[in-house]
C-alpha cells in the first residue's frame, strides 16, 4: 500500500499522544472497539503517573489543551491524567475522530477465540480489520485527516486516544507506508511526544506508577 497521506509541510502542532490506561476488557484480552469497559486499578495508576510525568515536560499547562475520545475508558484516564497534572477535569473536551477502530461483530469478544476460530489470521499483521461489520481504514484514516488538517501551529494538545486510531495516527504523523503501522508500540505506561516531524517516546517510570497506588 502506498503512503498513508501525501507528502505535506510537516505538521506544526505540538502534541501529547497518549493511550488510555489499563480496561477491564484489556485484562481479560477482550477487543473493545467503540463499546467501552472501565479502568482497572492499574489503568487509573497508569493514567495518573502520565499527568504527573507530562507535568515534568510542560512548561506553563495553560497554554495546552486536553482532547480526549468521546468513549467512557478515554475519558476516565484523561480525568486522572488532569489529576497528574494537577488541573481541572473541566479542561477536558473530546473529539469523537480521535476514537477507536470500530471493530464490529468483534466487539466483546475475546481475542483468543477469534484467533482460534479463525488461525489465519495469525499471519496478518492487521487482522484487527478484518472484523464483520467493522471500520474500514480508508474511513479511519479520513476521519484523522480531517481532525489533523485543522490544527495549527500554536496548538499544543494532549490527545487522549486508543490503541488502533493510536498506532494509525502516528502513522500519518511520520507518513509511514501501510505495513509499518502494525509494527508500532501500543503502551499504557508510555506516551509520545511529537513536533516539526519527530517523535519521541516517553516512558512513565515505574516508581511512579507504585507511588500512584497511594493517591
Amino acid at each position: 500500500m502506498q503512503l498513508l497521506i501525501k507528502i505535506y509541510a510537516l505538521m506544526p502542532a505540538e502534541l501529547y499522544l497518549l493511550r488510555h490506561g489499563q480496561t477491564r476488557f484489556n485484562a481479560e484480552r477482550r477487543l473493545q472497539g467503540q463499546c467501552n469497559s472501565p479502568l482497572t486499578a492499574l489503568g487509573e495508576r497508569q493514567a495518573y503517573a502520565m499527568g504527573v510525568t507530562l507535568k515534568q515536560h510542560i512548561r506553563d499547562i495553560r497554554q495546552w489543551q486536553v482532547v480526549s475520545s468521546p468513549l467512557g475508558r478515554a475519558l476516565q484516564t484523561a480525568e486522572r491524567v488532569c489529576a497528574g497534572l494537577g488541573i481541572s477535569s473541566e479542561h477536558i473536551r473530546t473529539d469523537a475522530r480521535i476514537q477507536e477502530v470500530g471493530l464490529g461483530q468483534w466487539e466483546q469478544r475475546h481475542i483468543d477465540e477469534i484467533l482460534a476460530s479463525q488461525p489465519q489470521l495469525q499471519q496478518q499483521p492487521d487482522w484487527y480489520l478484518k472484523a464483520p461489520q467493522g471500520e474500514e481504514f480508508a474511513a479511519i484514516r479520513l476521519r484523522l485527516n480531517h481532525w489533523l488538517a485543522e490544527l495549527h501551529a500554536n496548538d499544543r494538545l494532549i490527545v487522549i486516544s486508543h490503541g488502533l486510531t493510536g498506532m494509525i495516527l502516528r502513522a500519518l504523523l511520520l507518513q509511514l507506508p501501510y505495513e509499518e503501522i502494525w509494527q508500532l508500540e501500543r503502551p499504557q505506561d508510555a506516551f509520545y511526544y511529537y513536533r516539526h516531524g519527530d517523535l519521541q517516546k516517553l516512558n512513565v517510570a515505574p516508581d511512579l506508577l507504585e507511588l500512584t497506588a497511594h493517591q
